[in-house]
């Protein structure tokens, strides 16, 4: 189910760094260097594959950036924030 602005403006107060971009939530991540980013990604690909839910990830050496939206339903459900958390707790 579609989350309400005003769900989705509480979720994103609890979340360092991610933001509403239309439809989808995103955040950069910065690393130290390219390695360090594709383990970070690897961690993720871990997490999105346990929920069945996998984000865009865009890397481009020392930054990573991952957009979460759940294309079922045509935008931001509480699936979204539920990986956005998990991530979060990896860093």
């Amino acid at each position: 189910m579609l989350l309400s602005e005003q769900d989705i403006m509480q979720n994103l107060s609890s979340l360092d760094g991610w933001e509403q971009s239309g439809i989808e939530i995103e955040k950069q991540f910065k690393f130290k260097n390219f390695i360090h980013s594709i383990g970070f990604v690897n961690k993720v690909a871990i997490l999105a594959e346990k929920a069945d839910h996998h984000p865009d990830i865009l890397v481009q050496y020392n930054k990573v950036k991952l957009v979460l939206s759940t294309h079922s339903e045509g935008g931001i459900t509480e699936k979204d924030f539920s990986l956005a958390n998990e991530i979060e707790n990896i860093l």
